[in-house]
């Protein structure tokens, strides 16, 4: 389960944010839309511990992030939370099953040629396996930043707007690839989105 409470976070004490209390459910999808500049991603980054609250909790399977160490917060995320960015981030001297079995590795994760295979073939890319990210088309980047979220069987996914780059039909697609994988695992899904076209696939949205 996921749960905000009271957040509140500001730069340089100048630009402030106060957001609205978040609690879903294992399998619950979100959608949260806002537009530039509202805090969507900061709001992200709270959620997945990458930077801490001014103020306020944020709670994951009964755990309170910002009470672990850095430690023991890079290990909880690795292991419970999987990020898709809009961006996606390869090491880019790897091939796509190396980028996965890297990601296994840092989890602290038994490396799984077979799971691999299985998410791969799940998101349409089982014979991209040997090829490096950089000869991959855009669509197929971002499916493989989707299997990269999802490798470890994280109990939340996160992702920063997704879509924002793509045309209607691969917009819809990745939305579609999202929930997939994300009921496959019993996962909550968190999509932060600027991209009004997401709100028919989504029952659940909270506006900014």
């Amino acid at each position: 389960m996921l749960k905000t409470r009271s957040l509140f976070f500001t730069y340089n004490r100048q630009v402030q944010f106060h957001f609205p209390d978040i609690d879903l459910e294992a399998g619950d999808n979100l959608l949260i839309l806002g537009e530039s500049g509202i805090g969507k991603t900061t709001l992200l980054h709270l959620i997945a511990g990458l930077l801490p609250p001014e103020s306020g909790t944020v709670e994951l399977m009964g755990t309170v992030l910002h009470e672990l160490s850095a430690a023991k917060l890079d290990r909880f995320r690795g292991r419970k939370i999987g990020l898709v960015f809009q961006r996606p981030h390869f090491v880019q001297a790897l091939n796509v099953q190396e980028n996965l079995l890297l990601v296994q590795y840092l989890a602290g994760k038994s490396q799984d040629t077979n799971r691999i295979s299985t998410v791969l073939d799940s998101l349409g890319l089982a014979d991209k396996l040997k090829e490096k990210p950089h000869r991959l088309s855009q669509g197929e980047q971002q499916r493989v930043a989707i299997a990269i979220a999802v490798i470890n069987n994280p109990q939340l996914i996160l992702a920063d707007e997704p879509t924002s780059s793509l045309d209607d039909k691969n917009c819809r697609r990745v939305a579609t690839l999202l929930q997939e994988q994300a009921a496959d695992t019993g996962a909550q899904l968190v999509v932060i989105t600027h991209d009004h076209r997401l709100k028919e696939q989504f029952r659940n949205t909270l506006n900014l």
